[in-house]
């Protein structure tokens, strides 16, 4: 490995150490421990020494092929001291401002949505449920009003009709009239035994259910 690799090597696994202590506080930041179960904490946890871990081979192995040497676990040890000591304070005070422009933005998103999209839509909504509210109840009242005139006209044209049948019936003679009656009372008569003979129908089958 030539001194200029090497020298590559020490800076890029100082950033490197910069960049995990970077890392560990925003992962803190965003990772609500006290909120979470203790798997899931555990299994993120994993998860986030892999990826730092893969990174930090990544970026070996792209200056000096993946070489370890000693001074490459100080380089590290150095970046995140460094970290530690002269960029924490202003990193956290960039990413709380970060985060906070992002939710200022969000929340402008969503009202601008909410002013725009939803509320236009819910207005027009409300307006057709009143329309159709509104003609739904002019067309109940006009049927209402038209059965009723029909009623009226029926009571009006039965009225004569009935009088006029009951005229002529009074100037039938009475043999017309006595030969009416009984063709009416054997009708009468059949559609009663036809009727009692469906009621024991019934009843047997009833019976036979139970």
């Amino acid at each position: 490995m030539t001194l200029s690799t090497q020298f590559l090597t020490m800076l890029a696994m100082i950033a490197m150490g910069s960049f995990f202590g970077a890392s560990l506080d925003t992962y803190k930041r965003f990772f609500k421990r006290s909120a979470i179960k203790r798997w899931i904490i555990f299994v993120n946890d994993i998860l986030f020494w892999i990826f730092q871990g893969l990174l930090t081979f990544y970026v070996l192995y792209a200056v000096n092929m993946g070489e370890l040497r000693f001074y490459i676990f100080i380089a590290l040890f150095c970046g995140f001291a460094a970290y530690k000591g002269l960029f924490q304070d202003i990193y956290l005070k960039v990413l709380e401002t970060m985060i906070s422009v992002f939710i200022s933005i969000y929340q402008f998103i969503v009202k601008l949505i909410q002013l725009l999209i939803v509320r236009p839509i819910q207005l027009l909504i409300m307006t057709a449920i009143t329309l159709v509210l509104f003609f739904g109840r002019g067309l109940f009242s006009l049927i209402k009003m038209a059965l009723s005139i029909v009623k009226w006209l029926l009571m009006c044209i039965w009225k004569p009709i009935q009088l006029l049948m009951l005229f002529l019936w009074k100037l039938l003679p009475k043999n017309i009239k006595n030969s009416v009656e009984k063709l009416y009372n054997k009708l009468a008569g059949i559609f009663r035994k036809i009727k009692n003979y469906v009621y024991k129908v019934y009843k047997r089958i009833n019976k036979k259910k139970k």
